[in-house]
C-alpha cells in the first residue's frame, strides 16, 4: 500500500465518523501515516456527514481528498455528491438498502451491499456502518479482520467495551456478504 484515500459519507447518525475513526486507528496500529478529517455540523443528525481518511506509507501532505480511491456511500445524496470524484479504477461501496440506483461509472468497481437491511436482519441494530467496513475489508487489502478488531477495541469508550463483539459480528456480516 502506498496511499489510499477514502471518503465515507451518509446521513448524520449512521456512524460515518466512527467508521472513519476505526480506519484511522487501524492505520495507526499498523504504523502507517494517516489523516482523519470529519465533516459535520448541523447535518450531524439527519443531514449528510462525511469523513476523509488517508492511509499512507508516506507523510500525508493534506487531509483534503479530491479524487478518492474508495467511496463508501450510505445514502443517495452521498453517492450523488462524491461518485464522479472517485479515481478511475477506484471502488464504490454502496448501501443498496437505501440507494436504489446503480453507479453511473464504468471505470470503477461498484459493490452493492444492503448494509442497512443486513444490520436489521442480523440484529445488529444501527450498525450498517460496520457492515460496510466488513465489505471494505473483503474487497481490499487495507487491513485484516484482527487489525480492525483491535482498532474497534481501541476506539470504543471504556463504558461501551461490551459492544466489541456486536460490532465485530456486524463487520463479519459485511465481510461474508456475497
Amino acid at each position: 500500500m502506498k496511499t489510499t484515500e477514502i471518503i465515507i459519507s451518509g446521513f448524520g447518525g449512521q456512524g460515518i465518523l466512527f467508521a472513519g475513526k476505526i480506519l484511522a486507528e487501524a492505520a495507526m496500529l499498523k504504523g502507517k501515516e494517516l489523516s482523519w478529517l470529519p465533516s459535520y455540523g448541523p447535518e450531524m443528525r439527519g443531514g449528510t456527514a462525511n469523513c476523509h481518511v488517508i492511509v499512507s506509507d508516506e507523510k500525508v501532505g493534506s487531509p483534503i481528498i479530491m479524487t478518492p480511491d474508495i467511496l463508501i456511500a450510505m445514502n443517495l445524496p452521498s453517492l450523488e455528491k462524491f461518485e464522479q470524484t472517485v479515481s478511475a479504477g477506484g471502488k464504490l461501496f454502496i448501501d443498496s438498502s437505501l440507494i436504489q440506483r446503480k453507479s453511473e461509472r464504468s471505470d470503477t468497481e461498484a459493490y452493492y451491499i444492503p448494509a442497512t437491511q443486513l444490520a436489521t436482519e442480523n440484529d445488529h441494530g444501527n450498525l450498517a456502518n460496520m457492515v460496510m467496513l466488513g465489505a471494505l475489508l473483503r474487497h481490499t487489502d487495507l487491513f485484516s479482520l484482527d487489525e480492525i478488531r483491535a482498532a474497534v477495541d481501541m476506539t470504543l469508550p471504556q463504558k461501551r467495551k461490551n459492544l466489541l463483539d456486536i460490532d465485530m459480528a456486524a463487520v463479519m456480516t459485511g465481510y461474508n456478504f456475497e
